[in-house]
């Protein structure tokens, strides 16, 4: 299965709870912590929800 490797790269400060709530699921925390995620649909649409706030990259294994 194709992994992605999600980065946060902005703040969540000001942001709405569900958006705080999307990111810390994404297993996230500080600015410039990075997570490893299977690609399935629903990580792409918690990405998806977080766009702005995220940077994504695929990661060959």
């Amino acid at each position: 299965m194709a992994k992605l490797k999600v980065t946060l790269v902005r703040s969540t400060i000001g942001r709405e709870k569900s958006q705080i709530d999307t990111v810390r699921a994404l297993k996230l925390r500080k600015i410039g912590s990075s997570s490893v995620l299977d690609d399935t649909p629903q990580v792409r649409g918690m990405i998806n929800k977080v766009k702005h706030l995220v940077s994504v990259e695929e990661v060959n294994e």
